[in-house]
């Protein structure tokens, strides 16, 4: 294989090993995230710190790096940032977060598969996404879509037989983990269904952002920047009464907020308008099933959380989902220019 051929298949596969690390990103923000609400973090103060943090570490590479690239501010452009700031980090991960407190990790993960069916109807609607009911590669998306969709519900409301494992025995935080999944498990899973409908906002509002200001250090800062001014603002509503609840020490919680400004708010959104640019929001959001296989493993042996046979089923059915849509934005990439410039001049009229 000449270098020129290596070359074009790492370029087309780097978007795959990008979004397949945020996931593995977020996966790990679902562990160590409900490991620090089990032991009483405040959601809205977990949010609140989280994009303080992810703002204090993207803002100088924007600075730097973007600098000669940054488009002029104008005031459309900064209503769709406070907007974006209040669709994902806001409203999505207050509703995501408390949602997870009322359930566990495995379920918050699982349920967050209905993600990739939200994003793809409103990239429909907002034109960001182009259907001919007459292409086999359209039908698969549908499909796809419909097939993760349901493979979601079947894992979420069929359990099944539980699944024994060694390791989830006489683990210590396998008791606060059960009860937890009991407190109201029917309140959960609607706040993390309306979390998922704010995200699938947001990543096709990006899409549209990333059009008017190409900046996707500065976007990723100013979204973090504005996200911490509202998260504070609800936070402090939320929590006006409890001012022990801002104390933080070397413990989960830090780690928490830490892990998740830096991963998964600051590298994540980089990483998602860089991708987003090249393969659109249903590219991105397609992944978001391969976060509830790895965190049903992670939870299983961390938070010794219980697996049942009805939950695999699902996730077998939710990777066939997976593939099928893949499979249908595989065949939106035609690499002839005629292609190209037809996909220039649809962005264009949004």
């Amino acid at each position: 294989m000449s270098k020129c051929s290596k070359a074009q298949m790492l370029t087309r596969l780097m978007p795959f090993m990008a979004v397949t690390f945020l996931q593995f990103g977020y996966a790990g923000l679902f562990i160590i995230s409900k490991f620090a609400l089990n032991r009483g973090m405040s959601p809205q103060v977990f949010v609140a710190y989280r994009h303080a943090v992810a703002t204090v570490f993207i803002a100088p590479f924007a600075i730097i790096f973007d600098r000669r690239v940054r488009p002029k501010m104008t005031l459309s452009i900064f209503c769709k940032i406070v907007l974006l700031g209040l669709l994902e980090p806001v409203l999505d991960q207050n509703l995501t977060y408390t949602g997870m407190k009322l359930t566990t990790a495995t379920f918050t993960s699982a349920l967050y598969n209905v993600l990739p069916a939200f994003a793809f109807i409103m990239a429909w609607v907002f034109r960001l996404e182009k259907i001919n009911l007459r292409s086999l590669h359209s039908q698969a998306k549908i499909l796809g879509t419909l097939v993760t969709v349901g493979g979601a519900m079947l894992l979420t409301l069929i359990n099944g037989p539980m699944l024994n494992f060694p390791w989830t025995r006489r683990n210590p935080h396998h008791e606060s983990t059960v009860s937890t999944d009991h407190q109201d498990h029917i309140k959960g899973a609607i706040m993390v269904a309306a979390g998922c409908f704010c995200w699938a906002g947001f990543v096709n509002l990006l899409a549209i952002t990333l059009k008017s200001y190409p900046a996707e250090l500065s976007l990723t800062a100013w979204i973090c920047l504005v996200g911490t001014v509202q998260g504070s603002a609800v936070a402090v509503a939320f929590e006006w009464n409890n001012p022990t609840s801002w104390s933080i020490h070397f413990d989960s919680k830090l780690l928490a907020a830490v892990y998740s400004g830096i991963m998964c708010s600051g590298i994540a959104y980089y990483i998602q308008g860089m991708v987003m640019k090249e393969r659109g929001p249903v590219f991105v959001t397609s992944f978001s099933p391969l976060i509830m296989i790895i965190v049903a493993v992670m939870s299983s042996f961390i938070l010794a959380e219980i697996m049942y046979l009805g939950r695999v089923i699902g996730a077998i059915v939710i990777v066939i989902g997976l593939y099928m849509v893949l499979w249908g934005k595989s065949k939106d990439q035609l690499p002839s220019k005629s292609v190209k410039n037809d996909n220039m001049e649809l962005a264009t009229t949004i």
